[in-house]
């Protein structure tokens, strides 16, 4: 395993961990804390998280995939799942914080945009291999 393979394996490995203990956070720890809306909210932030964290371990065990599309497609999940999932989190947590997270609102879109381009990179990255 090369060294972009085993970063993005034991990255991805991390963030399913971490997305775990998010979720069941979620769960467990804001049913009475937070509107169903805001529930709902947060759990489409861990289930986006969780698509790119399982796509991000596939892409890092594939080997048909060239590196310089891994290295793309990898940046443009995570910031996708900082900016879409973290603004979803923040979205949701906005009664409970003491603080006012409504200014995440307008940038939810872009983490999602991230997600749109890994995705065309991947596609892009894969279609310029060259056949057998």
């Amino acid at each position: 395993m090369n060294k972009i393979d085993k970063n993005i394996v034991v990255i991805a490995a991390l963030l399913g961990a971490l997305t775990i203990a998010i979720g069941a956070f979620g769960a467990h720890g804001l049913k009475q804390l937070v509107s169903e809306s805001a529930l709902t909210t947060f759990e489409t932030g861990v289930r986006y998280q969780m698509y790119h964290t399982i796509s991000l371990l596939v892409i890092g065990f594939t080997g048909l995939i060239p590196a310089s599309t891994k290295k793309w497609v990898f940046r443009f999940f995570i910031f996708g799942i900082i900016i879409f999932s973290g603004s979803l989190y923040g979205l949701s947590l906005n009664g409970v914080l003491p603080f006012s997270t409504k200014f995440l609102g307008p940038v939810t879109p872009f983490g999602g945009l991230s997600f749109i381009i890994g995705w065309l990179r991947l596609g892009y990255g894969l279609f310029k291999l060259k056949s057998e």
